[in-house]
């Protein structure tokens, strides 16, 4: 199966916001969420996908996951539940990485300990911890950071 790591288009959209309500209720079924599936799908037309480094990666023409860079933050990470495991992440960051050369920053919920080995693994240092009252879903979560 050919993988292929492509920009975003706007008829991306719809299949992205998919799969990232997919992957979020399965990697995070404990956190509530901050909006309506709607308001996803809107997010990721309106916002993410035409104003944000959105990349893809599609196999048989359907998008596995997702990576959206902003600058210097890896916005969003996520995967279709049945690649996980698969290097489909590994290659999302070091893609990150050659994009973003600097340095990367990042924050993760703290009850997501799968992601925080993830981003350890790859060299992602925590250096902060909020209660949450900062995020929309009022999780507690962690700042992590890459410089090479």
């Amino acid at each position: 199966m050919d993988l292929l790591f492509r920009r975003a288009e706007n008829t991306d959209a719809a299949d992205i916001a998919g799969m990232w309500l997919r992957s979020f209720a399965a990697a995070l079924p404990m956190v509530r969420r901050g909006h309506t599936d709607a308001a996803v799908q809107r997010w990721f037309s309106d916002v993410v996908v035409p104003q944000q480094e959105t990349w893809v990666a599609v196999a048989d023409g359907v998008v596995r996951g997702l990576l959206v860079l902003d600058a210097g933050e890896l916005e969003q990470l996520y995967l279709e539940p049945s690649w996980r495991g698969s290097g489909l992440g590994d290659r999302f960051v070091d893609l990150a990485k050659r994009l973003r050369p600097k340095g990367l920053g990042l924050w993760t919920f703290q009850v997501n300990e799968p992601a925080r080995r993830f981003y350890e693994r790859h060299g992602f240092v925590e250096v902060d911890r909020t209660d949450g009252s900062r995020n929309e879903e009022r999780e507690p979560d962690i700042r992590f950071v890459w410089r090479p």
